[in-house]
């Protein structure tokens, strides 16, 4: 009796199948290929057991790296406490820059930015800083800061100049040069700045400060007096008082412009007398004035 070894059947192509084969056809491919995953290259078995060191593994790293995160993030946070509680976040030193007349101290005291103020007091807050200034000094314009180091601040000033003395009775009050009046009264005006006398409008004081702030440095300390005196042709009649003796007689509206001929005209004259900037320019003697 023969016996002969059975042939595998030959299966047919896909597009061949009826759906139910094609269904049966797939399910075993699936239960082949999950049987080949529990087995390694040589055909061995693998048991659970055989992951186990190298699951424990992946635990302990993430263990480890969980543990470094927290203990990194409570020392930055001792750091920062003991920062804030430290001498380190408090002021030791303070430099004012970009002032002319005011002192270190006026403005320390101004923005209250003085050797053991908090630092987080200061950083970020320059707007607020700027505003305290100059309620407490009128002089102060912007004010802007800097933490240079860990504990040294940079105060940078922008000083509002002092634009003369106005004349009230016996009394003097500053005046600046954005046209602000100074509450403070003083007994004797001080500095070489012009005194303003006989205005009694303030807006047209403040039109002649915003006039007399355009002049070069040399032809504003040359002035002593700037009074209103308006008479029936110019209503913005300005009589002005040299300290090199002469005197000018212009008009509020076209003051910058025309005192830039005082110095050409001045250079000429023989002998100190007055000079007219109200229509054109001239000069001429006190001899001739008083003829």
């Amino acid at each position: 009796m023969a016996f002969f070894k059975r042939q595998p059947k030959q299966q047919k192509p896909l597009d061949q199948l009826t759906p139910w084969e094609r269904y049966q056809r797939k399910a075993a491919e699936n239960r082949q290929a999950e049987q080949q995953r529990h087995f390694n290259w040589t055909g061995k078995r693998v048991r659970i057991g055989d992951k186990l060191p190298k699951l424990k593994h992946q635990r302990q790293r993430l263990v480890t790296k969980r543990a470094a995160i927290l203990i990194s993030g409570f020392l930055v946070g001792m750091a920062i406490a003991g920062y804030f509680i430290s001498p380190l976040s408090h002021v030791q030193t303070v430099q004012v820059t970009g002032i002319e007349k005011l002192t270190s101290k006026q403005v320390q005291r101004a923005t209250k930015i003085t050797p053991g103020t908090s630092i987080w007091a200061i950083v970020g807050h320059d707007r607020q800083t700027s505003q305290a200034a100059r309620q407490t000094n009128q002089q102060i314009g912007k004010v802007t800061t800097k933490l240079t180091g860990l504990n040294h601040v940079t105060i940078k000033v922008s000083e509002i100049r002092i634009a003369g003395y106005l004349s009230k009775g016996d009394r003097y009050q500053r005046v600046l040069e954005n046209g602000r009046i100074m509450t403070t009264t003083y007994a004797q005006p001080s500095g070489t700045y012009p005194i303003y006398a006989s205005f009694k409008s303030g807006t047209r004081l403040q039109h002649m400060i915003a006039q007399y702030a355009k002049l070069p440095a040399a032809v504003k300390h040359n002035i002593s007096e700037i009074k209103y005196a308006p008479n029936k042709a110019n209503a913005e009649r300005v009589h002005l008082y040299m300290n090199d003796g002469n005197e000018v007689y212009a008009t509020i509206d076209t003051f910058a412009s025309k005192m830039s001929y005082y110095a050409g005209i001045a250079a000429k004259m023989k002998q100190p007398g007055i000079i007219n900037l109200e229509v054109g320019a001239y000069s001429y003697s006190f001899k001739k004035s008083h003829n």
